[in-house]
């Protein structure tokens, strides 16, 4: 019991130190805090920025929102296969996760259902049989079926997790347990790995944990609401705490430990594929990072230099049927499960990357009830008893008017069911300046009330001055965290285009890099490769938008708590 409970210590605390070292975007080293701090002030001076906070009290109004009632048209997520058209053809669509849904190496379901659809394979009473493949994260998927919206007809995430949460809110009928074999683990810099090993002897919990005590140790996780790798790591780490006792994963002692560890827990992807781009982007900078075993063999920066260690449940990529398809769609989805693992198949996932090492899971796939628990515990306590302060960036030029700002508006709205009360929200505007709105105060009754105001009386017109804002906004949060020293400060800017006024990226990058405060980025078709090296300064996520997706996208930044 105690190595085990080590071994869940180890996993924890690894994932706990992700922030401070992260790497940045510059390829120097980022200039000291005190130095970019006196930088800031420098900038903010020059700035030609107008204090102009709102004034009136909007009416609030309540609701119990999830993040499910967010969701954007299921058309936002695109058919990868079509079925062929015919009145003899009887067709399922399958939501397929993303690591098997993509191209090249993320394609293999793709390629499979489509030699499934020119195979031409008959039911027994001789209508063809087809699939579709809608590519569809796993998490996203399960939000789908959640809110019984836009049903598939069967259901293929990453792995059984999804599947038991799936299974409160629609009935799941099982296809195949496994179409490809794959698992998670955490990567780890060999030779991080190997300084561990000479001074400890192995690498084993105890070495892992005083590594992390000693601050050697720098390592990435995804969001358990979106990952499947992030909510197996979850679980992972609570079922060690528990003892493998599912009764306790969510237990008040086991959130307690946790909240300790979450303590020094930052964000740092959605998915496991954003964190597969950060490795690239940076050129694997991080000591360590949890990811699929497919994924890390995919990966061009991680053939060498690297090792790969195994955790929780295995990602057996399971197909289910949902809800009550006819005798018929069963019939194709069994085809499709027998096709789709018959050694052709088989094969090509091999060459894809779905041939993980030999493991076996000491981790127990606990009941639906019980995973979404332990997500509300990992959402009551992400913060790890910090206070939160953000601030909101908004483009309001104006290429932004007409359906755009008002997207964002509604955006907005969503996104503040989210937000925690005792959180700190304060907001900026720009167009060709920028505008204070909102000073930073506590997210209580008043402060929504002024924030809606914001909200309701944006009008789109003018220039871009995007870095002002941020300017504004991050001396905004250093004035905050002079009051409140261990607030953890983020900054979510919302722009259509690139910046037109005022300051640029090179008058700002070795700032915000220094300051390591993180800069999310949401881009309305914008210039998604200068919003993207923005949000890797500090390790953020830069997301792109459009009018549909955007309520959803912002709402479920502030659901995982960004």
């Amino acid at each position: 019991m105690i190595r085990r409970s080590l071994r869940a210590i180890s996993l924890l605390a690894l994932l706990a130190l992700v922030a401070a070292a992260c790497s940045s975007d510059l390829d120097r080293e980022p200039i000291p805090f005190d130095e970019a701090s006196s930088n800031l002030a420098e900038l903010a001076d020059d700035i030609d920025w107008i204090d102009e906070p709102v004034t009136r009290a909007a009416t609030v109004q309540f609701e119990d929102v999830e993040l499910s009632d967010t969701l954007p048209p299921i058309s936002q997520f695109p058919v990868v296969v079509t079925a062929p058209g015919g009145a003899d053809v009887v067709s399922v669509e399958i939501f397929a996760s993303t690591e098997k849904s993509g191209s090249d190496t993320d394609g293999w379901m793709v390629e499979t259902a489509e030699e499934f659809n020119r195979a031409g394979l008959t039911l027994a009473d001789g209508s063809r049989a087809a699939v579709e493949i809608r590519k569809i994260a796993s998490g996203t998927g399960y939000e789908y079926i959640a809110a019984g919206r836009d049903l598939p007809d069967a259901f293929s995430p990453s792995n059984h997790l999804w599947i038991e949460m799936a299974s409160t809110r629609a009935t799941m009928t099982p296809v195949r347990e496994q179409l490809v074999p794959n698992v998670a683990g955490i990567v780890m810099k060999t030779e991080t790995a190997d300084a561990l090993r000479a001074e400890y002897g192995t690498l084993d919990a105890a070495a892992l944990i005083n590594a992390v005590i000693a601050g050697d140790v720098v390592m990435g996780y995804t969001d358990p609401f979106a990952s499947s790798t992030g909510l197996n790591f979850l679980l992972t780490v609570l079922d060690e705490f528990a003892g493998g006792d599912e009764a306790r994963l969510v237990a008040d002692d086991v959130a307690s430990v946790f909240e300790e560890f979450q303590r020094r827990v930052p964000f740092v992807a959605l998915t496991t594929l954003q964190i597969r781009e950060s490795v690239e982007r940076e050129n694997g900078t991080l000591d360590a990072f949890v990811m699929e075993w497919q994924t890390y063999v995919n990966t061009d920066s991680l053939r060498s230099g690297f090792e790969f260690v195994p955790f929780g449940v295995r990602h057996d990529n399971p197909l289910y049927a949902v809800g009550s398809p006819s005798a018929a769609q069963l019939e194709v989805l069994e085809l499709f499960g027998d096709y789709a693992t018959q050694p052709r198949s088989s094969d090509l996932a091999v060459r894809y990357g779905f041939e993980p090492p030999a493991y076996t899971s000491d981790v127990a796939v606990p009941s639906g009830e019980t995973l979404i628990r332990a997500q509300r515990l990992w959402k009551d306590k992400k913060e790890g008893g910090r206070p939160l302060a953000a601030v909101f960036v908004t483009d309001v030029s104006g290429s932004m008017s007409g359906a755009r700002i008002q997207a964002v508006q509604r955006a907005l709205l969503s996104a503040r069911e989210f937000v925690r009360p005792d959180a700190s929200v304060g907001m900026v505007e720009f167009n060709e300046r920028a505008y204070r709105r909102l000073p930073i105060a506590e997210f209580d009754l008043n402060q929504q009330a002024r924030f809606v105001a914001a909200i309701e009386d944006m009008e789109a017109a003018g220039g871009t001055a995007m870095y002002d804002g941020v300017v504004l906004a991050l001396s905004m949060l250093l004035e905050h965290r002079a009051t409140v020293p261990d607030a953890r400060l983020i900054l979510i800017v919302l722009t259509d285009g690139e910046t037109q006024d005022g300051l640029d990226f090179s008058d700002v990058d070795e700032t915000i890099a220094g300051l390591r405060i993180p800069v999310f980025t949401v881009g309305f078709e914008a210039n998604l490769e200068e919003l993207g090296r923005l949000s890797s300064l500090v390790e953020a996520a830069s997301i792109n938008a459009n009018e549909e997706d955007v309520e959803f996208k912002l709402s479920a930044l502030f659901n995982a708590g960004i």
